[in-house]
């Protein structure tokens, strides 16, 4: 940590990519105090935003897609470390639009892994998702092979390595606002399938899980991809919640399943079990690397199999953004 005495000059560099969505300033506001911090995104409405609320934070307007541009920042601003959470990351988006979701997601990640080795980056981070596991949309498949490119271009000198996110309470385009603000205004909370549940966590903990993910890349000798242990969330269980406590209590519409969507997600799967281990002190799994850890994960973690969250768990997932002055910060989690 930072001292007093310390300066800006004195602190490392963090390029985000993504970086004024959801995850991007979680991390941000987290470790404001320790890091200079530098923003990549295409959108400069959101840039505005994120400059207003951290003014110390430069930005440079860029799409991940375009290589030249992308190694031309990366060489002027020289980080310590790059976290990658640009993407286009709704799946039902990506569904319909697999060629641009490919370009970004798989050719854009790629470019970041050019930059990178071109301006000897220490530490890289990708940021992946639970629907990389098993993947069963384009969204999953354009994350895993994401990971996989990561993973193969690990070296002494670049560390690639990831994170395995699961859904990020409260993020742009994320269902829990949407059905706060639904119940606020009296309407009928709408549901695709009553059996659904997710693995969740809130933007604090996914800013955990990358700071774990950096200080462990630092005593790395092979490349990883670490998760969260985490429990899982009924969905009509929440949106009874969420109805009883923001609106009337009326009973959630089921509106049937949006492409590409799964009743359950899996963090971690019964093949990737002989390369998962538990962290020492066993909040994480590690795959792929058993330098942290060395108790192999004996069952897959799934939001089908995980312990269920209670109504007081749930309300974290929630709380910040009721609370007065959040809910403002939560931008979108793309580019």
């Amino acid at each position: 940590m930072m001292t007093e005495n310390t300066t800006t000059t004195d602190r490392r560099k963090v390029l985000i990519t993504g970086g004024s969505g959801t995850v991007g300033q979680a991390f941000i506001e987290k470790y404001r105090d320790e890091f200079q911090f530098f923003n990549v995104s295409r959108n400069e409405t959101y840039i505005d935003k994120l400059k207003n609320t951290f003014p110390e934070v430069q930005s440079y307007v860029s799409d991940i897609q375009d290589l030249d541009h992308l190694t031309t920042i990366f060489l002027k601003v020289k980080p310590d470390i790059v976290i990658h959470a640009a993407a286009l990351k709704h799946v039902n988006f990506a569904e319909l639009n697999p060629s641009r979701t490919t370009e970004i997601n798989i050719s854009g990640s790629l470019n970041i892994i050019k930059a990178s080795v071109r301006a000897e980056v220490p530490i890289v981070v990708g940021i992946s998702t639970d629907k990389a596991c098993q993947p069963e949309n384009i969204y999953g498949y354009s994350k895993k092979i994401m990971e996989q490119m990561f993973l193969e271009h690990y070296n002494e000198q670049t560390r690639f390595v990831c994170t395995r996110f699961a859904n990020v309470a409260c993020s742009n385009g994320s269902v829990i606002p949407l059905w706060i603000d639904s119940a606020r205004k009296g309407q009928t909370l709408k549901l695709t399938d009553s059996r659904m549940n997710r693995l969740m966590f809130t933007s604090d903990e996914a800013a955990l899980l990358i700071r774990q993910s950096i200080d462990n890349a630092e005593r790395s000798t092979r490349p990883f991809v670490l998760c969260s242990r985490m429990k899982s969330v009924g969905m009509l269980d929440l949106a009874i919640q969420l109805s009883d406590e923001f609106g009337d209590g009326g009973k959630p519409e089921i509106i049937g399943m949006r492409p590409g969507e799964k009743l359950s997600e899996t963090l971690v799967s019964q093949h990737e079990l002989p390369h998962a281990f538990y962290s020492d002190d066993e909040r994480y799994i590690v795959l792929y690397s058993d330098e942290f850890g060395r108790e192999h994960v004996s069952e897959p973690l799934s939001s089908l199999t995980a312990e269920y969250m209670s109504e007081a768990e749930m309300r974290v997932l929630y709380e910040e953004y009721t609370r007065e002055g959040k809910g403002s910060l939560k931008l979108a989690y793309s580019q």
